[in-house]
């Protein structure tokens, strides 16, 4: 029987530091656990597990094309390193989640204004992989654009929102500019699937901070004009876009990847046993869904675009009833940049649209780029922690989509 009294502190006298400190940590950790969206939480979670077997199904092809006569990778080397860069990851991740609301806005627009800056050097330091120079070298090599992507949603939703205090700002010019900017830098790399990507979280922002019907169709007609102006006056886009429509060879990497997809079937090859992986360029990033479908079958490629539905899902619930328009915006910015993304993948392994060079956030392999996906997420949870012992009385999204209230 443990005969130890409990410590019961006198009157006038303090705690010991180191006991306070304790005490204050695993009281935030009750909070954070208390406010955080578990079920956010959990799909994300399972989406990464789900990253973790297909890296270790698509290694091998991965190491084998990049082996050379000097160098020879073993199968499993970028699963071994995604196992790396995924745990840096998930801290990434939990440390943004445990931010404040105000605190994790004033990173978002922090990393927004490095990126971008960092952005604006490519051109002058960046250097060039696969024919376009997106990269940046300050002790990790890395694209500026991965970290710009949360800081972009955050920026925009903390810009639309200064209309509540003052109506007669000009924020949808402000946010505009902003947008046109990052397009030009993007577009001088060429990167048109960042483009388009930004371009859409641009757009779901305006549409939701309430711009007249007559402003968002004009706001279409410059999108069209500047889309039509980027076939034209870029070879990259031009080339790929007409081998896009003209249904491509059976040597294009949109078709092999679309190949790789449906060779295993609905139940697939088994792990490890398929075989057009091995003439798949990228297997391990870009074309790491076509691996899935071909190793693991067409259920499970199902399995993960239900999983980012779940995700879109269970932020616009956590969304419908948020009054505070920042948080609104922000929330769905960031969920539109991860499932954006996501889904610009997958149609691309499935070639129903041209290939863009972009990776599908929380299953492929990544380095830096992993680092920024779990920063958006993290920023994304942070964003929608709610105490849940308060009640909302202001609509949320339900003023922007309305929804049919039942009679008894």
């Amino acid at each position: 029987m443990n005969t130890t009294q409990p410590y019961v502190p006198r009157i006038g006298e303090r705690m010991a530091s180191s006991e306070r400190f304790q005490s204050s940590k695993r009281a935030e950790l009750k909070i954070w656990w208390r406010e955080i969206d578990r079920v956010l939480l959990f799909l994300i979670l399972l989406l990464m597990a789900f990253g973790t077997a297909a890296v270790a199904a698509a290694s091998p092809a991965s190491a084998r094309r990049l082996s050379t006569i000097d160098v020879t990778l073993p199968d499993l080397y970028f699963y071994w390193a995604h196992l790396k860069w995924q745990f840096l990851g998930i801290v990434t991740l939990i440390g943004a989640s445990m931010l404040s609301r105000d605190n994790a806005r004033r990173l978002g627009v922090l990393v927004a204004a490095g990126a971008l800056f960092l952005l604006i050097l490519v051109p002058v330091l960046g250097y060039e992989v696969n024919g376009a120079k997106r990269w940046i070298n300050l002790g990790m090599r890395f694209q500026p654009s991965e970290f710009l992507k949360p800081g972009f949603a955050v920026a925009l939703a903390w810009i639309l929102s200064w209309r509540l205090r003052d109506p007669n700002l000009p924020v949808l010019a402000i946010v505009s500019g902003l947008m046109g900017f990052v397009g030009v830098l993007l577009m001088l790399q060429p990167n048109l699937g960042a483009t388009l990507l930004f371009g859409g979280v641009w757009f779901v922002l305006v549409l939701l901070s309430g711009v007249s019907i007559q402003r968002i169709g004009a706001l279409i007609g410059a999108g069209v004009a500047a889309f039509t102006a980027t076939y034209f006056l870029y070879d990259n886009a031009r080339n790929r876009i007409d081998a896009f429509l003209g249904g491509g060879t059976a040597f294009d990497q949109v078709d092999l990847a679309q190949r790789t997809l449906l060779a295993g079937g609905w139940t697939g090859s088994g792990l490890w046993l398929g075989v057009r992986k091995l003439n798949l360029p990228e297997a391990h990033t870009d074309y790491i869904f076509s691996v899935i479908g071909e190793e693991f079958g067409l259920i499970v490629c199902a399995l993960v675009v239900i999983l980012y539905l779940a995700i879109i899902a269970r932020v616009l619930v956590r969304l419908a009833d948020e009054e505070n328009l920042f948080a609104l915006l922000a929330g769905a910015g960031l969920v539109t940049q991860i499932v954006g993304q996501a889904f610009i993948n997958i149609l691309v392994n499935l070639q129903l649209f041209p290939s863009k060079g972009m990776t599908l956030p929380l299953v492929s392999y990544g380095g830096s780029s992993t680092i920024a996906v779990c920063l958006t997420v993290g920023l994304l949870l942070a964003i929608t922690r709610r105490n849940p012992f308060l009640t909302r009385e202001t609509p949320g999204l339900r003023k922007i989509l309305p929804v049919k209230e039942t009679r008894t």
